[in-house]
């Protein structure tokens, strides 16, 4: 299933790094408050929560963003199923994956249950997808439309495929109406690239080091 592992090295025994694009998977300060700030704020989550809302996510990476949604969605008590459906190209190994969530007290264990790299995974209250490939190759493939997207690709100067125009089109067509997206960069090139593909968009104060963020809506 996977077509090439991350290669992971250590930032202070807890933080992964990825060697491909030597950039850290999460915020060095604190990543499970990095995601509240920039993709579930950045969303208007979980206020937006409802039965079946579904979560599109560019770069699956350690699966935190995943946990941190679905504990959020299971504490606003809306009840009914959520989905999460990523694009990932360099899947973890489960060990280093494992390793990395560690570090993050109260998180679901669902995923520390798993003994290999999901490509779907249901749960009483969840669908997981893991689109495994290149996203410009996977995305214009895939058939549904999210209600909001996190994008959590790798630092547009390092990883800049991933956040490319062509690409930000098609996070455009596969948002629904009124939808949403966020990502931690305000880059201004990721920023026209939202604004070409319809959204929105706007700079708002961004997480920790990161004086902005980005915003946008699906107009």
């Amino acid at each position: 299933m996977q077509d090439q592992t991350a290669q992971i090295e250590w930032r202070d025994g807890r933080v992964p790094v990825s060697v491909q694009f030597d950039d850290p998977y999460f915020s060095l300060e604190n990543g499970m408050d990095e995601t509240h700030h920039v993709f579930l704020g950045g969303n208007d989550l979980p206020a937006r929560f409802r039965d079946g809302f579904h979560i599109a996510e560019l770069g699956f990476g350690t699966g935190l963003n995943f946990l941190v949604a679905l504990q959020a969605f299971r504490a606003s008590g809306c009840g009914g199923r959520l989905v999460f459906t990523s694009f990932e190209a360099f899947p973890m190994a489960m060990s280093d994956l494992h390793a990395a969530l560690r570090a993050f007290d109260g998180l679901p264990e669902d995923l520390a249950q798993a003994s290999e790299f999901p490509d779907v995974m249901e749960g009483v209250d969840f669908v997981l997808r893991v689109v495994i490939g290149d996203a410009r190759l996977t995305l214009p493939l895939w058939e549904e439309r999210a209600d909001a997207w996190f994008l959590d690709g790798f630092s547009p100067a390092k990883n800049p495929e991933l956040w490319s125009p062509d690409l930000m089109a098609q996070v455009g067509a596969h948002t629904v109406q009124g939808g949403s997206a966020a990502t931690y960069t305000a880059a201004g090139f990721v920023r026209r690239g939202l604004a070409d593909a319809g959204f929105n968009v706007t700079r708002v104060a961004g997480y920790g080091r990161k004086r902005h963020m980005t915003r946008a809506i699906r107009s």
